[in-house]
């Protein structure tokens, strides 16, 4: 193989590679985008009422559960001591 040869597979090889990482680089770019605008619509869903007092209501609920179920915890462990 010679040096016209050599040179002339390098470069194809370097072409065949830089057209792959374009590839790569716009899925990147388009998943990026696709995430920037989820990102926006959340966001702006959550400025409608309608959409934010559910998720409100639902999240203070699962705290109140959790809180009730600490209560319930501590009132096992003081029975627990009470009835020594």
């Amino acid at each position: 193989m010679g040096i016209k040869a050599f040179f002339k597979n390098a470069f194809r090889d370097m072409k065949e590679d830089a057209k792959a990482q374009h590839q790569v680089d716009k899925a990147n770019f388009a998943a990026a985008k696709a995430e920037s605008k989820a990102q926006w619509e959340e966001a702006k869903a959550m400025s409608r009422s309608e959409t934010r007092k559910p998720l409100m209501q639902a999240k203070r609920d699962a705290q109140i559960a959790e809180a009730q179920k600490r209560q319930a915890e501590a009132q096992a462990r003081i029975d627990a001591v009470s009835k020594k």
